[in-house]
């Protein structure tokens, strides 16, 4: 048995399921729909489909990150086990939880100055961040120690892609990402932006795409350019998506005839109520190891 354990936020965007097959622990951000009060636990307070479709309907959504205390809280368990700890953050590009962890770290250590606690900011999102766990999971169950590991994911971590477009623009609009005319023109003309993280973990929009067809084709055109091995990629893929399952689907099916030697099927999963927040239903998201993000 391992003498270390991995961890994350419910915010890498996997399944129940999978966090508990890959041994892969995680600790809940929190969110308020209409101002009650809910854990972003995968789905179980409030399915996804319930969630947007709230959302559809005009609900209000606002989240809060993991505070130090939780933290503390969450790792202390671990510790006390004589177990050692590599957390793996949401992206810092687009949260503050990196620095709760932080704290948590460093309160502990004095408490717990024979035990490892290491942090590590993903500069990553939903199921990419959620695919650097799985494929922390692969390493560990091969045998390699918390400190290789620590190193192999700071040294590879700007090499998960993330790729998202989305088909509404309204929260896109409600967020303030874009002006309400550029909506509406958006909207109108069928736009659908398509945005990457960049070398900082930020979100970033690169393209506007009319017609969702088109941008279907473009994200995976974006994946041809940057994925590791080109057309003889071999490792895996993954999807998330909010309330458009077939739109991730047919772009599931078009990257699985691009690359056929792909480390099983693409795994689709469900955008979190954290994320979904603020990209709102209709939004698609491809991840898969690649060249490093330079920008």
């Amino acid at each position: 048995m391992s003498d270390y354990i991995i961890s994350c936020c419910s915010t890498a965007d996997l399944s129940a399921e999978h966090f508990t097959a890959r041994d892969i622990h995680y600790i809940c951000f929190h969110f308020y729909l209409n101002g009650k009060h809910y854990a972003d636990d995968l789905g179980k307070s409030i399915s996804f489909p319930d969630f947007y479709k709230a959302m559809e309907a005009g609900a209000e959504t606002k989240t809060s990150q993991v505070n130090e205390d939780e933290f503390v809280a969450y790792f202390t368990p671990f510790l006390e086990q004589g177990k050692d700890i590599l957390h793996v953050t949401l992206s810092s590009g687009i949260s503050g939880v990196y620095n709760s962890a932080v704290l948590a770290q460093k309160a502990l250590a004095a408490k717990y100055p024979d035990r490892k606690i290491y942090i590590v900011d993903s500069l990553g999102a939903s199921s990419g961040y959620g695919l650097i766990m799985d494929t922390l999971a692969d390493k560990r169950d091969e045998g390699m120690g918390i400190d290789d590991l620590y190193q192999w994911t700071m040294e590879n971590r700007l090499r998960l892609h993330h790729w998202f477009f989305s088909t509404d623009l309204t929260f896109y609009v409600k967020g303030g990402r874009i002006s309400k005319a550029a909506g509406w023109f958006g909207t109108a003309l069928r736009i659908c932006p398509l945005l990457n993280m960049d070398n900082l973990g930020r979100l970033i929009p690169r393209e506007k795409i009319r017609t969702k067809r088109k941008v279907i084709a473009r994200i995976v055109e974006q994946m041809q350019a940057h994925v590791q091995g080109g057309a003889d990629y071999s490792g895996k893929c993954f999807i998330s998506e909010s309330a458009c399952l077939e739109d991730a689907q047919a772009v599931a099916a078009l990257v699985e005839r691009t690359f056929p030697k792909l480390n099983g099927k693409v795994l689709i999963n469900s955008i979190g109520t954290t994320i979904g927040s603020h990209t709102g239903p209709g939004t698609v998201a491809l991840f898969f190891w690649g060249d490093e993000r330079k920008e």
